[in-house]
Order: structure tokens, then C-alpha cells, then sequence
């Protein structure tokens, strides 16, 4: 219990930062006797509270933003539905056969996370402040996509969030944060809402993590500002080699 408490407040901290806080649960659920499905759904709706709690930590950053929210949260929901009834409708064994890749896609995702965010600045000019108001359909699209796969597995699809928008916005980095711990919990959150229909949760694991990520998430944004991500980077890639090692061998 405390290491599952422990992990959800790194998870909310990380998911706050620099994302991928699924990484850090998601081998933790696994070690206490999870299956990876019950796993998956009872991360899902613990680190709701933590996203949330990043949110609120970032709303600074969210002043005059609103509009856009609303556009992507829709695109967010529908992808993140479409990816929770994928994660249903397929067989286990698919779960466990496509999980392992996913892992090593996300982990590959945080390992070039400073190169992605040197293109990102890279394009910008530094007197340009203004962006481009919602990135228009290729932003609206990509972001969908990427939340079927937030809602069938959540590792790092923050990092995918922001590197789209980085793309296609022209914010500080810091705005372009606020908005995708925004639309992490959205997905999380509609997610969360079907799996309590139609899936089984281990509500011990849901209830640990949901107080130790919305205590992480606080934590994250006080020092997201300021805070080099390099350590907590190398932490989630050596947690998710471990993870992505003891699928492969289960």
C-alpha cells in the first residue's frame, strides 16, 4: 500500500512536469498482482485527482486559453472514448501483445523529449507571442488520435500532446503544459467513466493513488516552473525499462 501511494504521488508530480506517470504506476500495479486490464482501468481513475490537481497548479498558464480548451476537449473525449472500448473489446491477449510496444514507443517518446522540445523552440521567434488560435483541423485530429491512445494506455501521451501543439502553436512551452494536463484528465476522466460501467477496479489501488497524485500534482506544478525534468526523465525511462522488461517476460 505505501509503495502504490508513493508511486501515485511520483506519477502525479511526474504527469504535472513532464508526463508519463503511468510509467511509474503501471509497474507497481503490476507487481502487486494485477492483471494488466485491471491495472490499466484502476490507473486510469486514480490519477484523475492528479491531473486535475496540475491543472488547478497551472491555471496562470491557462488565462485566455479557454476557447481552445473547449475545441480539443471534444476531440480529447471522443478519442479517449474510442480508446477505452478498444481496450475492452479486444482480447486480453491483444492487451498484452500491444501493452509491451506501446511502453517502448513511450519510452522512446521521453528519451528524445529534449529534442522534440529544441524543434519546438527552435521554430518560434522569440518576439512572437501570439499564437495561432487553435491550431486548426491538423492539431484537432492529432490530438484525437493521440487520446484513442490515452484512453486504451496513457503512458506519455502527454509528451505527444505537447509536441503536436508545439508544432502547430505558437505558446511558451509553460501554456502549452497547462492545456495538455487539461485535456489528460478529460481523457482520464472519460475514460474512467465508462471503465466503471463495463470493467473490474481494484478500488484499494484507485483510492491510494488518487490521494497520493492529487498531493504530487500540487507538488509538480509548484516546481514545474522551475524544475529541470533531466532526473525525473531518467527515472521514468529506468521504471519503464523495468516495466517494459516484466511484460516481456510474463
Amino acid at each position: 500500500m505505501l509503495g502504490v501511494f508513493a508511486a501515485g504521488v511520483g506519477a502525479g508530480a511526474m504527469n504535472a512536469v513532464v508526463g508519463s506517470g503511468t510509467l511509474v504506476t503501471f509497474p507497481v500495479l503490476l507487481a502487486t498482482g494485477l492483471s494488466p486490464v485491471t491495472a490499466t482501468v484502476s490507473n486510469a481513475l486514480g490519477l484523475i485527482p492528479g491531473s486535475i490537481s496540475g491543472a488547478i497548479g497551472y491555471r496562470r498558464e491557462l488565462a485566455g486559453q479557454g476557447r481552445r480548451i473547449r475545441r480539443l476537449a471534444v476531440g480529447s473525449a471522443l478519442g479517449g472514448l474510442a480508446g477505452a472500448t478498444l481496450l475492452l473489446a479486444l482480447p486480453a491477449e491483444a492487451f498484452e501483445t500491444i501493452v509491451p510496444t506501446l511502453v517502448g514507443l513511450a519510452l522512446l517518446l521521453v528519451a528524445f523529449q529534449p529534442l522534440i522540445s529544441r524543434k519546438v523552440r527552435g521554430r518560434r521567434r522569440p518576439e512572437r507571442h501570439a499564437s495561432r488560435h487553435d491550431g486548426g483541423w491538423p492539431l484537432f485530429a492529432g490530438l484525437t488520435l493521440a487520446s484513442v491512445y490515452g484512453g486504451y494506455f496513457s503512458a506519455a501521451q502527454g509528451i505527444i500532446y505537447i509536441s503536436l501543439m508545439g508544432l502547430l502553436l505558437d505558446e511558451p512551452l509553460q501554456r502549452l503544459n497547462a492545456v495538455k494536463n487539461v485535456l489528460v484528465a478529460i481523457v482520464n476522466m472519460v475514460a474512467a467513466t465508462f471503465f466503471l460501467f463495463v470493467a473490474d477496479f481494484d478500488w484499494t489501488a484507485v483510492a491510494l493513488i488518487a490521494v497520493g497524485s492529487a498531493l504530487g500534482g500540487q507538488l509538480g506544478a509548484r516546481t514545474g516552473r522551475r524544475f529541470s525534468p533531466a532526473v525525473l526523465r531518467a527515472l521514468i525511462v529506468t521504471i519503464g525499462t523495468v516495466a517494459l522488461v516484466q511484460l516481456l517476460l510474463r
